[in-house]
């Protein structure tokens, strides 16, 4: 047991921080993406076994934090949302956008329907293929690729729409 025990410690310890951030991403919410990635690990490790048999152990992961956020989102309680709350902390390295244009690009992202978020997020942070990302979601590529251009198409209108973008982009 105590092989498998370190096998996951190792798995985990690698991975926390990018499970915590696609968490973030999907619920805009640090406290509820800790609660996802928690839940997530938590069944992770009761079923390790089995997704050591995976072909990419990592993509069975994101599928497994994607889908523990779908099941929240269908929570009655879940979905009120509060909007005053900050990321509790910045990068500030070169190059990376501002807090400002983070909120921004969140709060567009936050916009979408919770399955054209969840493409996005697999898609272009997680930069999953489009087989990956319909592997995980359960749907077809075809779904995924008319999904990700609409959601596309949907935050090229908000950003339009949104006169804090127009300043944003006038440094």
């Amino acid at each position: 047991m105590t092989g498998r025990d370190d096998e996951f410690r190792e798995y985990v310890a690698v991975r926390l921080e990018p499970l915590r951030r696609m968490a973030y991403l999907l619920c805009r919410d640090w406290h509820t993406a800790d609660d996802l990635v928690s839940i997530t690990l938590g069944k992770l490790y009761r079923n390790w076994r089995r997704a050591q048999g995976a072909d990419n152990l990592d993509a069975y992961v994101r599928g497994m934090l994607t889908n523990a956020w779908l099941d929240e989102r269908r929570r009655p309680w879940r979905r009120e949302r509060s909007t005053d709350e900050l990321p509790d902390r910045a990068d500030l390295a070169t190059g990376e956008p501002t807090v400002g244009e983070r909120e921004m690009l969140l709060d567009l992202l936050g916009r979408l329907a919770p399955r054209r978020r969840a493409v996005v997020v697999l898609r272009f942070y997680c930069d999953l293929s489009v087989e990956e990302t319909a592997r995980i979601l359960g749907v077809t590529t075809g779904t995924v690729k008319s999904q990700a251009a609409r959601a596309l198409e949907s935050l090229r209108l908000l950003a339009s729409d949104d006169p804090a973008m127009d300043s944003g982009r006038q440094r």
